[in-house]
């Protein structure tokens, strides 16, 4: 009977891997976590991550299950449950996504993620529960990054409750300066343009768009930007004639014509993606 048994149990077969993909593309962060594995193990959970990183918006249910292969060998990893909890976000189980990121953030003590548990409370049909976690820590402990993604998340759920004019109002934020666009920003002006159009405020939701292609174009036009180290101005005057080596300006009326293509090299931490 236990060799019966033993015969028809599922096995746990790996997507394939292509040959010019290793654990070296993962960013050095995520590498280090994966260093209290075994060589070999780390290599292999390295390479299902940065491919999951590289396929995750064409093919979310490749990118998940090329992640659960990595879970399956290394699932006390702060990094391989975060992914986890992404791609299963990204496939829509929005169950098991807030249970990896309850884990994840057990694991890693970090509040990074917390504007996807705010949407995955929403996604399992909770905006209550969810607004009740958003206001659980400190806006002023995040990351800016972070503290835009949170209130995103946080006017959804209020437009999950029908409160449109409490949607607009956490959105009100810091960070919604039509002047400073960073890479977090065109997000940011694209949310509050739909709030304000919700409450039929069509003028003003036009202009926020407009803000929000605006600011898309300029951190686009910059190679490898990292919020972190790029500032792009935008001016409601006409663009001065002084040079920054760290800012483009441009006003309501026009774009600039050149972006300042010099940026310090930098590694990117995914906030919608596994880290690659």
């Amino acid at each position: 009977m236990q060799r019966e048994l033993r015969s028809v149990r599922p096995r746990h077969d790996d997507p394939e891997l292509p040959d010019d993909i290793t654990s070296q593309d993962l960013d050095r962060i995520a590498r280090n976590e994966l260093k209290t594995l075994s060589k070999d193990n780390a290599e292999a959970v390295g390479r299902h991550l940065a491919m999951a990183a590289r396929v995750i918006d064409e093919d979310p249910e490749l990118a998940h299950r090329h992640v659960l292969s990595a879970a399956r060998r290394a699932g006390r990893i702060a990094v391989v449950r975060e992914s986890l909890a992404i791609t299963a976000y990204a496939t829509g189980d929005f169950a098991l996504a807030l249970r990896e990121l309850r884990t994840y953030r057990r694991i890693s003590g970090s509040n990074d993620q917390l504007a996807l548990m705010v949407d995955s409370e929403r996604g399992v049909g909770r905006p209550d529960r969810a607004l009740e976690l958003g206001r659980s820590v400190e806006r002023a402990s995040l990351p800016a990054s972070v503290q835009v993604a949170l209130a995103i998340a946080m006017s959804g759920a209020r437009l999950d409750l029908g409160e449109t004019e409490a949607a607009l109002s956490e959105l009100e934020i810091p960070q919604l300066d039509p002047k400073t666009a960073f890479s977090y920003s065109a997000e940011l002006f694209a949310a509050y343009a739909e709030v304000l159009g919700e409450l039929g405020r069509d003028d003003e939701a036009e202009l926020w768009n407009e803000r929000a292609e605006r600011a898309d174009a300029a951190v686009s036009g910059v190679t490898d930007f990292d919020e972190t180290m790029e500032i792009l101005e935008i001016d409601e005057e006409e663009p001065d004639d002084t040079d920054d080596d760290d800012a483009t300006d441009v006003s309501d009326e026009e774009f600039a014509d050149d972006a300042d293509d010099s940026t310090d090299e930098a590694e990117h931490d995914a906030q919608a993606s596994p880290r690659a």
